[in-house]
């Protein structure tokens, strides 16, 4: 007997023979097209991304007008993916949440219903607690579906069908912006004001050949859901709108007041009693959540990287207020304005990048007037479409008209027909002249039309038809009037989203920014005095006050000092290394010096090998003498050695067995160098032979025959050289006549003068 088993395919019969990289590449260009066409790009034409045309086309077969009821988001979710968008149900959601927080969009296309997040950044509840419906917006936006003017084409799965994209007048590319990520490309368009949009589309229809500029003059820039303040200049926001790239920078608004003169201006300054003021925000830039921007300004205040700022207090409601209270009423306010500007995202900027898709789904970057062509061609084109569709119900309905009114006439003998003939459809079509339609119609007519009132409001219908059919037709037979048409439901629409109605009204305001007052931020810094301590092992801490050098610091276990010195909270710290290298550090960054401190490396990128051979006070146009160990060295501008990363900055070159072993601050009456070798013989030469550089290895300061460098530093001729004299005295001793010394630099030198230390060190 035959087994009845059937036996599993080999999985490997399926494996196709074919280069890797061609397979991969193919794969994943199937995978970039349908990203750039089918999800991350808006269409130019409604301005939506699949995603949020479904879900809107689901709400709509919902009934959720803005006059009807609400439902639960979750029912919205579940036709969505389960009818249209087979994707996850947390990013339809997502999508549907922005689609009804007006701090995103402009124009909201959903009315929500309770908690559907926050400006704060707070997320929105889950999609069982909520409940949405469409607004007047979105339902403009879907007008004229049910009239021809779009395609529609099957769903994913061939059971439904969705429009290809929507009909209505509203702007909403430009109206409410878009942002998205594909493959190899991105889209970046910010929210407009519909008034203007309307007004330069009003302007290009009337006139193609209009320059950009004139365009700009109608058209004045972003217009963001959140208000603020664009302060770039209008050459440069034009610039931007007519490659179709570029950034704008977006501040937020300071709230109004009176100035000294009594009149209101935007200068956020509340007065308060005693000659106290404080800073108050009443707008934020777009997309910055107001909960980080605190976060953002309270670590600045507890960092003590913004010391004129005592205090940041969120008294914000339903209208934001953010309050700034300075350290002093002395503070300039305009100073803590810019400083706020450049350390947090009060100021931002937001990319432009006008990437869509035009009518033929295809992806490219457009400026603004190529973009609003466009826009025209295709509202020109649902124009037609739509009056063409009713061109064809105008034709239906009057085939039956013509039909009712030969019945009116001939009222008796349709009558006859139909109570004698046993098929009376074909005597009637005979007899009058009649189309099958027609006759359909006659014989289901309802008894109670047969009145004569009937045939007048016929006869009337037929005129309106008529009449309604000729204007149609003049319309698709002249491009002129088809544009005097969408020029007059452009108009009626920027009525509605006028500048002088609450959602129309213009919210961010383009001014120009003065230009930027140059100030520090180190100047911010509170000055105060401190000891800068750093140990053998590397643990550096600031004490406050100036503390006695040879005090007897406490240091960890088997740890031991290294560096003592003296600055101010506001100096910079030059830390230099053996290897080379110069790291900056800031004296109002040390650690408090109530513990150990904490270990430099974690402050600076220093190699594990590199020991820290000096620590110096930066000052301004002074001078430091380099020198290595093999005795070659130069003069280094204290100014070139600032670092402004954690890598710091390579200064001297050094090879193997070669290291960076002398640095000294040169005093600006010093005019000689003096070194002394291993070997224990002594040179001093003109400083003037001492080159000035940036990088590099120098230039030899003596010539040995054997060893190397002990010791260099500076001094002044006419005072002769010191040095400290060994013992508990600390006498110094000076040997005024050096002349037996001076020699030209890279001499050998002579043995020192009596009495110089053993150690060969000055």
């Amino acid at each position: 007997m035959p087994s009845t088993t059937t036996e599993e395919p080999d999985p490997f019969d399926a494996i196709v023979d074919a280069p890797f990289d061609s397979a991969l590449s193919e794969r994943y260009l199937v995978y970039a097209l349908s990203t750039i066409t089918a999800r991350s790009l808006p269409d130019l034409r409604d301005g939506l991304k699949p995603v949020h045309r479904r879900l809107l086309w689901a709400m709509r077969q919902l009934k959720l007008d803005p006059t009807g009821g609400f439902k639960k988001s979750a029912r919205v979710v579940g036709d969505v993916i389960g009818k249209y968008h087979p994707h996850g149900d947390a990013s339809v959601y997502d999508a549907m949440v922005r689609l009804a927080q007006d701090w995103s969009l402009r124009y909201p296309l959903v009315e929500g219903q309770g908690n559907f997040g926050n400006i704060d950044g707070d997320n929105a509840a889950a999609y069982r607690y909520t409940e949405a419906r469409l607004t007047r917006t979105a339902i403009r936006l879907m007008a004229g579906l049910d009239e021809g003017t779009v395609d529609f084409v099957p769903t994913y799965n061939g059971e439904e069908e969705e429009p290809e994209i929507f009909p209505g007048l509203f702007p909403n590319l430009l109206a409410n912006g878009a942002t998205g990520i594909a493959v190899g490309m991105a889209t970046s368009i910010p929210s407009h004001n519909v008034a203007e949009i309307v007004d330069a589309t009003l302007l290009l229809i009337d006139n193609p050949h209009a320059e950009h500029a004139q365009l700009m003059e109608v058209f004045h820039g972003p217009d963001f859901a959140t208000g603020g303040v664009v302060v770039d200049s209008p050459a440069a926001i034009s610039a931007a709108y007519e490659s179709g790239k570029g950034a704008i920078r977006v501040r937020g608004r300071f709230s109004t007041g009176r100035d000294e003169a009594g009149n209101w201006e935007e200068t956020g300054i509340e007065k308060l009693g005693g000659g106290q003021w404080q800073l108050v925000i009443s707008e934020i830039p777009y997309m910055l959540p107001k909960g980080k921007l605190i976060e953002q300004v309270a670590t600045l205040i507890a960092d003590k990287k913004l010391p004129i700022l005592e205090d940041i207090r969120d008294e914000s409601d339903e209208h934001i207020r953010i309050v700034f209270v300075p350290k002093s009423r002395n503070v300039d306010p305009d100073l803590l304005k810019e400083s706020l500007y450049k350390l947090t995202d009060l100021e931002s900027r937001f990319g432009l990048n006008l990437n869509v898709l035009d009518a033929r789904r295809t992806p490219g970057v457009l400026g603004l007037k190529q973009l609003l062509q466009e826009w025209i061609i295709s509202q020109i084109d649902i124009l037609v479409r739509r009056s063409r569709h009713r061109l064809d119900k105008i034709a239906a309905r009057l085939e039956l008209v013509e039909g009712y009114i030969v019945a009116y006439l001939n009222l008796d003998r349709i009558i006859a027909i139909i109570r004698n003939e046993d098929e009376p459809k074909p005597v009637m079509i005979a007899e009058f002249n009649l189309t099958d339609r027609q006759a359909e119609a006659i014989l289901n007519m309802r008894l109670r039309s047969l009145r004569k009132l009937e045939e007048m409001e016929l006869r009337q219908e037929r005129d309106d038809l008529l009449a309604e059919q000729d204007e149609l037709q003049k319309l698709l037979d002249s491009p002129a009037r088809q544009r005097t048409r969408l020029k007059r439901d452009l108009t009626t629409l920027r009525k509605e989203y006028g500048p002088d109605t609450p959602l129309g009204r213009r919210r961010t305001t383009i001014a120009e920014a003065a230009p930027t007052r140059e100030f520090s931020l180190d100047a911010m810094i509170e000055k105060a005095p401190v000891t800068v301590i750093l140990s053998a092992r590397g643990w550096i801490r600031g004490a406050s006050g100036h503390e006695p050098l040879d005090k007897d610091y406490k240091y960890k276990e088997g740890d031991g000092p290294a560096f003592v010195l003296h600055a101010q909270t506001t100096d910079k710290l030059l830390l230099a290394c053996d290897n080379g290298r110069f790291y900056t550090l800031g004296a109002d960054k040390l650690p408090s010096a109530r513990g150990f401190g904490e270990p430099v490396r974690t402050m600076v990128d220093i190699d594990a090998a590199a020991q820290i051979i000096a620590v110096v006070v930066y000052r301004p146009k002074a001078q430091l003498l380099l020198a290595s160990n093999a005795g070659r060295g130069f003069v280094a501008e204290m100014d070139e050695l600032l670092a402004e990363t954690r890598k710091g900055r390579g200064v001297m070159s050094t090879k193997p067995d070669v290291r960076l072993t002398i640095v000294r601050e040169i005093p600006p009456e010093h005019d000689h160098v003096a070194a002394v070798g291993e070997n224990r013989k002594l040179v001093i030469f003109s400083l003037a032979e001492m080159p000035v550089m940036a990088k590099g290895q120098g230039v030899a300061l003596m010539r040995f025959r054997e060893g190397g460098l002990s010791d260099a530093t500076t001094l002044r001729l006419e005072d002769g050289l010191s040095w400290k004299m060994g013992g508990e005295t600390g006498r110094t001793r000076t040997e005024s006549d050096v002349r037996l010394w001076k020699v030209a630099r890279g001499a050998a030198g002579r043995m020192p003068p009596n009495g110089f230390p053993r150690d060969n060190k000055f």
